[in-house]
């Protein structure tokens, strides 16, 4: 199976400034995944011409199976996360993340139906501040939606904002999670004209198997968004639970 997470920067080129979600849709086709998982994706603002992206990406890789979660509600619009999957949801939640009156962050928790079982995914956007982090990975870990469904195999995506690599030996790692984009150095993805930070990051269980990982370093990539995306390709065990 492979998946994808890319903060896609609300279709806004790194570099150049302009929108053109075509060039997301174009790196994003290319890399022929099994499941996207999305951040920074709009709603009906002005800046990226009023389009709903959550629809209009869904539409274009359908027949992928879509959830989306608004996290940033402006007074014209807003953005958030979006997860699209090969297979159906078995679940899906949507848990919020906002610290105090920082800006309102989330995180997706779905359960999918693969040919080989369920498998846990999680896709957020934490926040900018390291004590903000600290407590969106803790309010995670502890939530009921997240307890409920821990006996599947896990893999946890999304924009960290980590930039100083202290959430996994600190908070995830004790949970029997593995960093796959790991050493940091080899998985700078931000901004991508010239990375310099590991923001873009992948845990997992044991239960899974990381057979590759790397960014995406082309042409088309740099210039799509100011994140690069990051690729796995992975495998898990048949559980009772695959049809």
């Amino acid at each position: 199976m492979r998946l994808v997470t890319y903060n896609i920067h609300k279709g806004i080129g790194g570099s150049d400034r302009r929108y053109n979600l075509d060039r997301i849709i174009d790196v994003l086709a290319s890399l022929e995944a099994d499941f996207l998982c999305l951040q920074e994706v709009t709603i009906d603002l002005p800046r990226t011409g009023r389009h709903d992206q959550a629809d209009l990406l869904a539409e274009k890789f359908r027949p992928m199976h879509a959830t989306f979660q608004q996290n940033v509600h402006w007074r014209v619009g807003g953005y958030g996360n979006l997860v699209l999957s090969r297979w159906p949801f078995q679940e899906h939640h949507r848990i919020s993340l906002r610290f105090g009156e920082k800006k309102p962050r989330g995180a997706q928790l779905v359960v999918v139906e693969t040919p080989t079982g369920l498998l846990r995914l999680t896709n957020w956007h934490l926040g900018l501040s390291e004590r903000e982090r600290q407590w969106q990975v803790q309010r995670l870990l502890a939530h009921p939606q997240f307890l409920a469904t821990d006996e599947h195999p896990t893999l946890m995506c999304g924009d960290f904002n980590d930039w100083r690599n202290t959430l996994g030996r600190s908070l995830l790692v004790p949970q029997k999670l593995t960093q796959a984009t790991s050493p940091p150095g080899k998985f700078r993805s931000f901004p991508a004209v010239f990375p310099v930070m590991s923001l873009d990051k992948v845990f997992h269980c044991k239960a899974i198997t990381v057979e590759s990982i790397r960014l995406v370093k082309t042409s088309k990539s740099r210039q799509a968004s100011d994140h690069l995306p990051v690729v796995v390709n992975f495998s898990t065990k048949r559980s009772h639970h695959a049809g």
